[in-house]
């Protein structure tokens, strides 16, 4: 290490290495386990809503519930300019990788259509329309998003005590 990196140059096991990128990929990755969190609690919020509606008759397919799913992206800012110079800093949008949330789209998925001249949401030939959400799988997905949630949360708290090592490892 030359010039300003030998002030920053840590001996670890015997081996000579620069410590600030290790700090700031480790610091990065609060950025991408929160980036995944709040793309798992938008998901985790738009499950109840459709499993709240899928009960709900209408006598028109215009009107009808439709399901809603969001819709995510990856970030990965380094291969989307790989010529780029330095390390992500955290907090700065235009660097760093994670989780984009795109929006959220009604499914296209065909609606339910029964035959129930009694119900007053009938249209003239008797039929009901009910929303395209499948309870079964609704459930399935708010049992994925709050693993992931979790999974999010655990790579948070092990980057932490990978954090807390590195600073003990001078106290040796």
């Amino acid at each position: 290490f030359h010039g300003d990196d030998a002030s920053r140059a840590v001996v670890v096991h015997g081996v000579q290495t620069c410590a600030l990128p290790i700090f700031m990929s480790l610091g990065s990755i609060y950025d991408i386990a929160g980036s995944g969190m709040t793309a798992q609690t938008l998901r985790l919020n738009t499950t109840p809503s459709n499993i709240e509606n899928a009960e709900t008759a209408c006598s028109s397919t215009k009107q009808t519930y439709r399901a809603r799913k969001p819709v995510f992206s990856a970030v990965q800012q380094s291969l989307l300019n790989p010529g780029q110079e330095g390390f992500p800093m955290a907090g700065d949008p235009a660097q760093g990788a994670g989780v984009r949330v795109e929006g959220i789209v009604e499914s296209q998925a065909e609606l339910q259509m029964r035959y129930e001249p009694q119900h007053p949401a009938a249209n003239e030939d008797g039929y009901v329309y009910y929303p395209n959400v499948n309870v079964a799988e609704e459930m399935a997905d708010m049992m994925s998003s709050s693993r992931s949630f979790q999974m999010n949360v655990d790579v948070m708290n092990t980057a932490k005590s990978m954090m807390q090592r590195i600073l003990t490892l001078g106290q040796q």
